[in-house]
């Protein structure tokens, strides 16, 4: 007896999902959204800031500077750009 393979519509798949602030919006359907983690020295446990910038996808161009928004891992768009936007804060 073969089994049935699983297919798209049975996986569930599970995005990384980000959540930043808009610091640029200058492109067109794109912006950049900035992430901050706190992360802790391995040796000393002292806590500290680290931020990172991505570039998302925004083809409405309805997202401004100072937003807060939410991003989701996607396929790959450009060179820079593998996030969208999903929701806005």
């Amino acid at each position: 007896m073969k089994k049935d393979k699983p297919t798209i519509e049975d996986k569930e798949v599970i995005r990384k999902k980000l959540t930043g602030e808009v610091v640029s919006d200058k492109m067109d359907k794109t912006v950049v959204v900035m992430v901050k983690t706190i992360k802790a020295h391995p040796k000393y446990k002292k806590r500290y800031q680290v931020s990172t910038k991505y570039h998302a996808h925004d083809p409405e161009n309805k997202h401004k500077e100072g937003e807060k928004v939410t991003i989701v891992l996607d396929r790959p768009r450009s060179k820079n750009k593998r996030w969208r936007i999903v929701e806005s804060k």
